[in-house]
């Protein structure tokens, strides 16, 4: 298991994944961020400019289906990987959670 180190929208965001997987998930995360600077969302909150890069984001990929070129496939998990994935997975929720609480 490791970790990476995002920045996102300004802010940093500590994230687990499987060994390997490091750059792709640092890859993934820059997509992300340079949608944000896209957007031009200055003074928005974190909440929704998340949002809005998701919406652009799952927008290209309805278009990539639309237009027949497929999504790519996620990595086939394995066995170990899986409870790693799990838990960073849920440690992530409870941290939307936390904050929209707050």
């Amino acid at each position: 298991m490791s970790n990476v180190d995002l920045r996102i929208g300004g802010r940093s965001y500590t994230v687990a994944c499987a060994a390997g997987e490091e750059a792709h998930l640092a890859a993934l995360g820059q997509t992300i961020d340079d949608k944000l600077a896209a957007l031009g969302m200055a003074g928005q909150s974190e909440t929704r400019q998340l949002l809005f890069a998701a919406l652009m984001l799952a927008d290209e990929v309805d278009e990539a289906r639309k237009s027949g070129s497929p999504a790519p496939s996620p990595p086939p998990l394995s066995s170990d990987a899986l409870p790693g994935q799990l838990e960073a997975i849920a440690e992530r929720l409870e941290a939307c959670a936390a904050h929209l609480e707050s």
